[in-house]
């Protein structure tokens, strides 16, 4: 593992052991990825590469949380209300993966430059929002509403 990438798994790993998780139970080494819940969201931390045209490569930090599938009904509507909630909510984005109808809260940063109290900031916001985004996107599209 590269030393900027070890740098921020470790950082990820005293977050983790500050808000008195266990960080060996956090940590999944299959997938070089963190997992764990607060309040109704499940979040997923990662640090990935990606090559660049050069032959170098750029690492990101990714936090995932999964807010909500996508309604089988009222899609136009939901997909706009996605968007406006992308434009008004500052640090997370919205995001549905290819082939999927499973919705994300999603932040991602370089990691070049990165400190403690900054990934410490990152990861507290992706928790909030997505803890409030998924209770706010049920309220408005429960999944009976048909």
């Amino acid at each position: 593992m590269k030393p900027e990438v070890q740098r921020v798994h470790d950082m990820i790993r005293q977050f983790v052991a500050s808000v008195g998780l266990d960080p060996d139970k956090a940590f999944n080494p299959e997938k070089q990825a963190w997992f764990w819940v607060r309040g109704s969201a499940r979040i997923e931390v990662f640090v990935q590469g990606v090559p660049l045209s050069n032959g170098d490569t750029r690492y990101f930090l990714r936090l995932f949380s999964p807010i909500a599938k996508v309604p089988s009904y009222r899609e136009k509507e939901f997909y706009r209300h996605l968007l406006e909630l992308n434009d008004s909510r500052l640090g997370v984005k919205l995001t549905v993966m290819p082939n999927s109808d499973q919705v994300y809260a999603t932040y991602e940063r370089d990691i070049q430059g990165l400190d403690y109290d900054e990934l410490v900031t990152c990861i507290a916001d992706l928790e909030w929002w997505a803890d409030t985004l998924d209770d706010q996107l049920m309220a408005a599209f429960p999944p009976d509403d048909r």
